[in-house]
């Protein structure tokens, strides 16, 4: 339990140091600048440093603390439904972005600086996160460092069911988050943290489902035993064919 403790105080200073970042920049810089950049780069890093420590989880915490799929998929709920009300209306999902662009809700100038922000963050997460796991503060994080450099994939199919599941994934979330983008954020961020939860459940298997490419990277795409191009084709393509479902529906 004092393992499970430490990994909430992550999670809560990971939030609070967002927080604090999206609360200064917003009183000093313009409301287009502070949306496209630093809103999305906060909330890039806080998503990749949270679920980088819920996958560390799932991969030790059952034989290392006994903690299984049920603890991992409450505390994926938790933190979604925190990003939902914390994230002040940024994606931190390079396809959400994208879609944007297609469905020209955003210019293309507002969406290649999204996309470099979210990057930016998810990037500064990776550095954080490994930098704390050295400190070896519970014996997950001991294990972990032990098979940094041997992580397991989270691509456990094939690349044509890994692209199905992505792109099935992406289409369930992004035809949800069309439908309540105009509801209230106390019943939306419920309702798609709730979504999240239950894909990436059952997703978990086959490719984790993470139906945001930038999040991929961060989460597997070093692990050996897949290549650069099978990882891109089922986190990036699987991604891109669910939000061109989407499209495809609002159009016609």
């Amino acid at each position: 339990m004092a393992g499970l403790n430490i990994v909430v105080g992550f999670f809560v200073s990971v939030i609070a140091l967002s927080q604090l970042v999206r609360w200064i920049s917003k009183k000093l810089l313009p409301v287009w600048i502070y949306g496209c950049t630093v809103s999305e780069f906060a909330s890039s890093l806080q998503l990749c440093a949270c679920y980088m420590e819920v996958r560390m989880l799932s991969e030790i915490g059952m034989w290392g603390g006994g903690f299984g799929p049920d603890v991992v998929s409450t505390l994926l709920f938790l933190l979604f439904l925190v990003h939902g009300f914390t994230f002040d209306g940024s994606s931190a999902n390079s396809s959400v972005s994208l879609q944007e662009f297609l469905l020209k809700d955003s210019p293309l100038v507002d969406t290649i600086i999204k996309l470099v922000a979210q990057i930016g963050g998810m990037e500064v997460a990776r550095f954080l996160t490994s930098h704390y796991w050295r400190l070896e503060l519970t014996e997950f994080h001991t294990i972990q460092m032990m098979m940094m450099d041997d992580c397991s994939s989270s691509l456990q199919t094939t690349v044509a069911q890994g692209i199905f599941v992505e792109a099935l994934s992406a289409f369930c979330y992004h035809i949800l988050l069309l439908h309540f983008q105009n509801t209230r954020l106390i019943y939306r961020s419920p309702i798609l943290a709730l979504t999240v939860t239950l894909l990436a459940y059952a997703g978990g298997q086959y490719t984790a489902a993470y139906f945001n490419p930038i999040l991929a990277y961060a989460l597997t795409f070093n692990c050996p035993g897949r290549t650069l191009q099978e990882y891109s084709l089922v986190y990036f393509a699987g991604s891109i064919i669910g939000e061109k479902r989407i499209l495809f529906l609002k159009c016609s």
